[in-house]
């Protein structure tokens, strides 16, 4: 006899570095099962980052039908989800061909540096090369990181895909896009949609109008017909229809109903649905979110504005100020991968606990140049201050460190722009598990770090939004019936004095960390 639970909702999230597929009790928030498959990450020139469409959308089936067979096993009734949300890295960008259903080329990584070239050509166009010129639509400066310039790389360097588009069989999406396309049928009337909060993620969108903005396709030179339909995070946009196998073809017909980007769903999973309440995922890198209510707050100090959620067509939009960081779970990765000091990320942070001290080393992991708050493409990454005396243990403890106070640099950041400083923060992400970590955030920010003891939030606010769409209704968003969290805290436990010290030495090493690049040399791309 299968278990007695209330209504379940599935969640797939699919991150950077790995994909999950999580199904929570809809009644008590409470996980029950899940499947996680790393991803490749294809490094096929210097500060190119690529992944395979495919492989993505395989590990998607993987995991769902792996975590219905775990489900079975714990006589749990698969029948019981409900619905199914998605949340993804955001920006990474697919184009493919509607008519086979094939990705025309790799999906090119938020964190990938080919446009850099692109970025100064699309500058040129702008008058005074202000950064910032769409900042007031779009709440985005002009950078590597955003879809609309990897999108114009793809149609200036790829052959098949500038065919497709003439032939009108080209479609455009980020991994949420995708995924829903083929999830919903694939070239068998799949359907082609994005949220609001993946949307204000392409530089394509205006986040007021909630709309494509014709002028910015202009000036991108992007077809507006490439571009999927825009819908709330939270309705009914198709049901599961592709099944690969038996097992996950358990799905079929259930609704696919959440869709947000993996900060904002990251947000919605610590239940930050109050104007000024943060939250920082610690994930491939590290993104600080805040939510502004209503209304779309600018940033004088480096931070951009985007969209946080909209929880039904009819409902309001909310928006956020986020400062992201490119690099921080990525640099224990690249520790381990890279250098090979360590066999898994749990060593690195043996390593560190090892010795509890950098000894005076600072790594600034700018390998993707500096994201939030500086915008500075041409930094790289260095390591300095070593003597004789550094060892692994003191690099791996300085790579930790860098977490922090690239953290440090987005908290004081936004506590310039909101004017009320946070008074503590609330952590999630993978990198979260590691204590020293946590402790050491707290020491650096000087403020309470405070986590909750289950960390797939992101999944979880995927969802939440899924199980909340009308047509769905299995899960009340109302305040009173949101379920207290548990959570553990960290205190500062060094002196202030000693930490502002620490930073400061981190600012000056960040100082030498830019200028680095100039883009001809990495504009290896034509």
């Amino acid at each position: 006899m299968a278990t007695k639970l209330g209504p379940l909702v599935g969640a797939i999230d699919q991150g950077t570095s790995s994909t999950r597929f999580l199904v929570f009790n809809a009644e008590t928030a409470e996980l029950l099962s899940h499947h996680q498959v790393e991803i490749k990450q294809e490094f096929p020139r210097e500060g190119w980052v690529e992944q395979d469409p495919k492989e993505i959308l395989n590990s998607v089936y993987e995991c769902v039908e792996k975590t219905c067979e775990k489900m079975k096993q714990l006589n749990i009734n698969i029948s019981n989800i409900r619905a199914i949300g998605v949340t993804n890295q955001r920006e990474t960008t697919v184009v493919w061909d509607k008519t086979t259903g094939e990705p025309l080329y790799n999906a090119i990584v938020w964190l990938d540096l080919r446009t850099q070239s692109t970025v100064e050509h699309l500058l040129k166009k702008v008058p005074g090369r202000n950064k910032t010129f769409s900042k007031f639509k779009t709440g985005l400066p002009l950078s590597t990181y955003f879809s609309a310039v990897k999108l114009r790389w793809l149609l200036d360097n790829v052959e098949e895909i500038r065919k497709a588009v003439e032939d009108h069989r080209a479609m455009f999406g980020t991994i949420d896009s995708w995924l829903i396309w083929s999830l919903t049928g694939g070239k068998n009337g799949g359907i082609h949609c994005t949220d609001v909060t993946n949307a204000s993620r392409t530089m394509l969108f205006n986040i007021h109008s909630l709309e494509w903005d014709p002028e910015l396709c202009k000036f991108f030179d992007i077809p507006m017909e490439i571009l999927p339909t825009v819908r709330s995070s939270s309705e009914i946009y198709g049901v599961m229809k592709i099944c690969p196998s038996w097992e996950s073809g358990a799905l079929t017909g259930v609704p696919i109903s959440g869709c947000l980007g993996d900060q904002s769903a990251a947000l919605v999973g610590q239940m930050c649905f109050q104007d000024g309440q943060a939250k920082n995922t610690y994930g491939t890198g590290c993104f600080l979110l805040c939510n502004t209510g209503q209304k779309s707050v600018f940033s004088e100090h480096g931070l951009i504005t985007t969209i946080a959620y909209k929880m039904g067509k009819d409902k309001p939009t909310f928006y956020a100020l986020e400062g992201s960081v490119a690099i921080a779970g990525a640099v224990v990765r690249w520790l381990r991968d890279n250098l090979g000091i360590a066999k898994t990320s749990q060593e690195v942070e043996k390593l560190a606990a090892d010795v509890g001290t950098s000894y005076g080393c600072y790594f600034v992991p700018a390998f993707s140049g500096l994201y939030a708050p500086y915008w500075e493409p041409s930094a790289r990454g260095i390591i300095c201050g070593l003597t004789q005396f550094t060892n692994k243990n003191h690099i791996a403890f300085a790579a930790l460190e860098a977490v922090c106070f690239q953290t440090r640099e987005i908290l004081d950041a936004m506590n310039k722009d909101c004017g009320i400083p946070l008074n503590q923060l609330q952590v999630d992400g993978g990198m979260t598990n590691n204590k020293i970590l946590m402790q050491l955030q707290s020491d650096i920010l000087c403020i309470p770090v405070v986590k909750p003891s289950m960390p797939e939030t992101t999944a979880l606010g995927a969802a939440m939004a899924a199980g909340a769409a009308e047509g769905v209704g299995v899960w009340s968003l109302n305040p009173g019936d949101l379920t207290a969290v548990t959570c553990e805290r960290f205190e500062p436990q060094i002196n202030p004095e000693e930490s502002e010290y620490r930073y400061a030495r981190w600012k000056k090493a960040v100082m030498k960390s830019m200028g680095w690049e100039t883009s001809d040399a990495s504009s290896n791309g034509k």
